[in-house]
């Protein structure tokens, strides 16, 4: 791989491949580059829809296009420093470790994996052979969600009992997050936000975890797909969280952490657009408001600091296997009906204010063969 920077040359860009093409890459990653200029540049886009190939890379100007069988072509073209994997979470082992094969750095989206031991395997082969591996947490970066933490470590709340959250929208039902065979479940693709939050917020890890599925009558949900997962996890010192997501109900994405002398509310906690705290004391309650922001150009910008400065990222490999443990422990607690011990290990950092990184908005003037995975109800 070629050095992503020499000596006296302190504007070297790291040079990003996207690999996948989906929604999540075409509404908010390839825009987001707009705000991450000065430390990243979008070089070589992958996918096997030659028509995304052909029409999004003339619109961002991107000359390197390859199908998913030229993908080692790709890593080993020169061209490229790190890729940023949008692909369904039962590729992301197999996308990471190449990738780290052939010396390339990786950004890779959330959930890890769908397994501890693929997030295992992910983790071995960045240290193997030197790169960096972080995993997509955008919130990590994101105002409101940080001095959230500042309002809980600071002691305001006086000290943190409960964590409460709900994630739900409704999922379209051609998408494949609903069909048997293709998902992973609900924790593992909006129910990961609430874990991850509950973590940072109390900033430690469960000892315990609890959970039932329930699906209705929509024909959208079944035995093989659940519409809601509703968990509670046990913290250290007798603390408590509990979260519902579902893939079934109307968009809400919000949580409260409450304290001994007062709460917090953030709302919305999970999702983009603008988002409020609404902090209560004494029986008073002060709002503040924090305006919408480019959480992926924000996690551009890091990670790119990140390999251009030698230093480890946070959010770490270590941190997005610690959630999918999570995730594999609750399903286990549903099928067999019993809170299910945890004995994990702590990450080395967590993500407070000084990792806050503000990007304006932007937004895709550009979408082929692709749609939300999620609707509206009118």
């Amino acid at each position: 791989m070629t050095a992503t920077k020499e000596a006296g040359d302190e504007r070297k860009r790291v040079r990003y491949a996207v690999v996948g093409l989906g929604w999540i890459a075409q509404a908010a990653m390839l825009p987001a580059f707009a705000n991450a200029g000065d430390n990243a540049e979008l070089v070589a886009l992958v996918s096997d829809d030659a028509d995304k190939r052909a029409q999004l890379g003339e619109h961002y100007g991107v000359a390197h296009r390859y199908s998913y069988a030229q993908y080692d072509e790709c890593l080993h073209s020169g061209a490229v420093d790190a890729v940023y994997i949008a692909l369904p979470d039962t590729l992301h082992r197999e996308y990471t470790v190449r990738a780290a094969q052939a010396g390339v750095h990786v950004l890779c989206e959330k959930p890890m994996a769908v397994t501890s031991a693929d997030c295992a395997a992910m983790i071995a082969a960045a240290r193997e052979h030197n790169v960096k591996l972080m995993i997509a947490y955008r919130l990590h970066f994101d105002e409101a969600n940080m001095r959230a933490v500042e309002v809980v470590q600071t002691g305001r709340l006086g000290e943190p009992r409960i964590f409460s959250a709900t994630f739900s929208q409704q999922m379209n039902a051609d998408n494949f997050r609903v069909r048997p065979g293709m998902s992973d479940g609900t924790l593992y693709d909006i129910g990961i936000y609430c874990i991850n939050a509950a973590r940072y917020l109390f900033q430690a890890e469960p000892v315990e975890a609890l959970a039932i599925t329930s699906s209705g009558t929509d024909p959208r949900f079944g035995a093989a797909v659940e519409e809601m997962v509703g968990a509670i996890l046990r913290f250290p010192g007798g603390r408590l969280a509990q979260f519902t997501s579902s893939f079934g109900a109307a968009f809400t994405a919000g949580y409260q952490v409450i304290g001994t002398k007062g709460d917090l509310r953030v709302n919305p906690g999970f999702g983009g657009g603008r988002a409020y705290h609404y902090l209560t004391l004494a029986g008073q309650t002060e709002e503040q408001t924090y305006p919408d922001q480019d959480h992926f150009g924000a996690q551009l910008r890091y990670f790119s600091d990140c390999i251009l400065e030698h230093k480890q990222p946070e959010p770490s490999g270590e941190e997005g296997l610690i959630d999918v443990q999570i995730i594999e422990a609750l399903y286990q607690s549903a099928r067999e009906g019993r809170p299910i011990a945890l004995h994990l290990h702590h990450p080395a950092q967590r993500p407070g204010p000084s990792q806050v990184i503000v990007c304006p908005p932007v937004a895709a003037t550009k979408l082929v063969n692709t749609k939300s995975p999620v609707f509206q109800v009118e």
